[in-house]
């Protein structure tokens, strides 16, 4: 790529940052915290906590009622998938908006891998809370070479707040766009 490529697509980048990856945002969660769900959640990962299953417990501790497990923000905002025409999709089972990074697949990195992804939680969500998440770019590393390619790191932060406006936690989510060294 031309000195001038790399320019323009490091300010393409560069215009990314601080922009939500999608519109619609803030994205409201399709059901309130409930105790369900996290009922669910606690037995497949064999968590538990008392004051996520045990209202006597939880009303007593200091939550004061029922919480959820904190790293099921994310959880709490996915929208549900649509099945229907998944095959004119490509098998993924949400439909797919512009993607803000096409520019970077067209330019060859078309390699995606998640790398990390870090909470940071505030408090838990209680019982009945409705959840949003806004999500916007963060960073985006300048090229770097790795072992799967040379590529970009894009980080995305997704910040979750309660019907009221109170932040409950952030998540940082990272992917390395690469194009493959192997040939």
């Amino acid at each position: 790529m031309s000195d001038e490529s790399n320019t323009a697509l490091r300010e393409r980048l560069d215009a990314l940052i601080g922009q939500p990856i999608s519109t619609g945002q803030p994205v409201k969660a399709p059901d309130p915290v409930n105790a369900a769900m996290i009922r669910h959640w606690a037995h497949a990962l064999s968590d538990f906590n008392p004051a996520y299953l045990d209202q006597e417990f939880a009303t007593t501790s200091r939550y004061g009622a029922l919480v959820s497990p904190p790293v099921m923000l994310q959880s709490w905002t996915m929208a549900p998938p649509k099945l229907e025409g998944i095959h004119d999709r490509g098998g993924v089972p949400v439909e797919l908006g512009e993607n803000p990074l096409q520019f970077l697949a067209d330019a060859g990195y078309t390699g995606i891998i998640a790398t990390n992804s870090e909470f940071e939680i505030e408090r838990y969500p209680r019982v009945g809370e409705e959840i949003s998440a806004e999500t916007v770019f963060e960073t985006i590393s300048d090229e770097k070479k790795t072992a799967m390619g040379t590529g970009f790191f894009v980080t995305w932060i997704t910040t979750y707040r309660n019907q009221d406006g109170e932040l409950i936690g952030r998540q940082r989510f990272r992917t390395l766009r690469f194009k493959s060294a192997r040939r």
